[in-house]
């Protein structure tokens, strides 16, 4: 008699990237969670079956027997790009635990949870040595023998660079179990996109003339002059307010309304003849506006670093710097990375981030995040944004029969998502060790997708 396929769960589903993952495996997915109405319908129509709602109203009593539980827990709280809360954060951080509570009822055999390279070192690594301890097979832990590794989807030949921590857990422990091995061939984005399609948004008028401006900056900067790779801050060109030992706020606190006068602020604006506090202050760059004595030192860096580019260049910086004025201070920031390439913006991918206009080599796509419409990456040298169908490629979801309905829902579910085909490695992995020293208690498919095998 054939063992049977291996049963699983998917929790926090979105658009079912664990379910794509290990069904390529031979497994049957037999419960599912996902909190969000629209996604819900989307797996029905994907996979065939709806799945449960929001996962803090779920008893463990009523989720199915299963072998494997797959969870892709929300990352905002642990994410550098939000405020870092983790457990403390009510609404996500606490998500964990009702993965805990299922665990603890059904006890599978295995799960697989990713989430944010900053979980490991969230609350200075205490977040995780919580987790491990909740999980883990010491004195008062569920029982899970427990190994954690960072992967991203370019270790296995897909063009995007976006790292996740995956962690697996096994009831038995895990001595045969090795992670995947990463591969080493160079990615292109050009493997993933289409010629010109007709549903690409084009870029507005405010976008090519804030990118013509910066290509404009590029083109001006003699040959002999490397173009830094670290934050390019044009508000900073000029401006003079104290930073090194005391911040803006701290002279505002301390001397009132002559606490800002005699400094310039951003692109050399003078700030004394402003008439009211809050005048000056708002002549400040953003960055500087925070309500800190002293700044950390990454900032006081950035701003060190980017006087001085502006004292070496200001002969050809300041004719240009009239042009960048109109645009909003998001765009004023620039990040060149892709040191030693053609000066040629338009020949990269693109992407307007809160940090700034980004640019980035062709070999791989920024990381997807669950994205506004102005954080979609661009291929410049089409002039467009990149289309959902594209970066369903980049998750190794576009085998999916549907995505959401808007391109705005689209992007969003698919910043969320899990990469496939590294969920699938990670499982295929993690399984395999089993049949080894279990005799082949379930099956595993043996898939071959052409990618990095």
């Amino acid at each position: 008699m054939n063992p049977a396929p291996f049963k699983f769960i998917d929790l926090f589903a979105g658009l079912g990237g664990f379910h794509l993952a290990l069904g390529r495996l031979g497994g049957e997915c037999v419960f599912a969670a996902e909190w969000q109405e629209h996604l819900r319908d989307l797996y029905v129509t994907n996979f065939g079956f709806r799945p449960e709602g929001d996962v803090t109203l779920i008893s463990p009593n009523n989720v199915p027997s299963h072998d494997v539980l797959t969870a892709g827990f929300p990352c905002q709280p642990f994410s550098k790009a939000g405020d870092q809360l983790g457990f403390e954060c009510t609404k996500q951080g606490d998500l964990f635990f009702n993965v805990a509570a299922i665990l603890k009822q059904k006890k599978p055999n295995f799960f697989i949870l990713e989430n944010v390279p900053n979980l490991l070192k969230h609350d200075n690594g205490r977040t995780w040595k919580a987790i491990k301890e909740i999980l883990g097979n010491g004195p008062g832990g569920l029982g899970y023998h427990i190994a954690a590794e960072r992967f991203s989807p370019h270790h296995f030949g897909i063009p995007q660079i976006r790292e996740r921590v995956y962690i697996v857990g096994s009831i038995k422990p895990l001595t045969n179990f090795t992670w995947p091995e990463r591969c080493l061939i160079e990615t292109s984005i050009d493997s993933i996109l289409d010629d010109h399609p007709k549903n690409a948004k084009k870029l507005s008028l405010q976008v090519t003339e804030c990118l013509d401006v910066w290509a404009d900056f590029i083109k001006r900067c003699p040959q002999n002059v490397e173009l830094p790779s670290f934050p390019l801050w044009s508000m900073e060109w000029g401006a003079t307010y104290p930073y090194e030992q005391e911040t803006p706020y701290a002279r505002r606190k301390d001397y009132g309304m002559d606490g800002l006068k005699g400094f310039a602020g951003s692109h050399g604006r003078k700030i004394g003849y402003l008439r009211t506090l809050e005048e000056r202050w708002m002549a400040l760059p953003s960055h500087a506006r925070t309500t800190q004595r002293k700044f950390p030192g990454w900032k006081i860096n950035f701003i060190r670093q980017n006087r001085q580019f502006y004292t070496d260049n200001k002969n050809w910086i300041d004719p240009w710097m009239k042009d960048i004025l109109k645009f909003p201070s998001s765009l004023q920031k620039f990040e060149w990375n892709v040191k030693g390439g053609q000066r040629d913006l338009w020949q990269y991918v693109l992407q307007f981030r809160a940090s700034g206009v980004r640019v980035k080599r062709r070999t791989t796509a920024p990381s997807l995040i669950a994205m506004t419409d102005t954080q979609i990456p661009i291929i410049a040298w089409q002039r467009r944004y990149m289309t959902p169908q594209e970066c369903a490629k980049l998750q190794s979801l576009d085998s999916l029969k549907a995505l959401p309905s808007t391109p705005t829902k689209a992007f969003h579910a698919l910043g969320n998502a899990v990469n496939s085909t590294v969920v699938e490695r990670v499982a295929r992995a993690l399984l395999a060790q089993t049949i080894k020293s279990e005799a082949g208690d379930i099956t595993v498919k043996s898939v071959d997708d052409g990618i990095c095998v």
